[in-house]
């Protein structure tokens, strides 16, 4: 079973910044296993469904959803087995409960299922 536990949310002020982490842990779970794995940032605000926000894949290659183009940057470090998000210029819109989240595959990671799940870090910009 894989553990995701976020971190780094909070309310901010329009134009502020935030970084959220993630930090993947499991039984026999190794820096090589997580560093094979596809990885995503995703989000859900108040009232809303939950939308895909940025994934990261084996080699670093990312992806961002048009919202948070130039805006958000996702970025990971294998041997710390930790996945972040950091967050500039945030705006009301940004305002959500954000997951990160994994799937044992790499490749088309923007279009994948995600298997395992945090819990969710609450980010609020007013």
């Amino acid at each position: 079973q894989v553990q995701l536990v976020e971190s780094g949310g909070g309310s901010v002020q329009p134009g502020g910044s935030l970084r959220l982490s993630c930090t993947v842990s499991a039984y026999g779970y190794t820096a090589y296993t997580y560093s094979s794995y596809c990885m995503g940032w995703f989000r859900q605000p108040p009232g809303k469904e939950r939308e895909r926000v940025a994934t990261i894949d084996r080699d670093g290659s990312t992806v961002y959803a048009d919202s948070v183009q130039g805006r958000f940057t996702i970025s990971k470090d294998n041997a710390k087995n930790t996945l972040y998000l950091q967050m500039n210029s945030l705006e009301p819109e940004d305002t959500a409960m954000y997951y990160c989240a994994a799937v044992p595959r790499s490749g088309f990671c923007y279009l994948r299922g995600y298997n395992y799940w945090g819990q969710g870090t609450q980010v609020t910009v007013s």
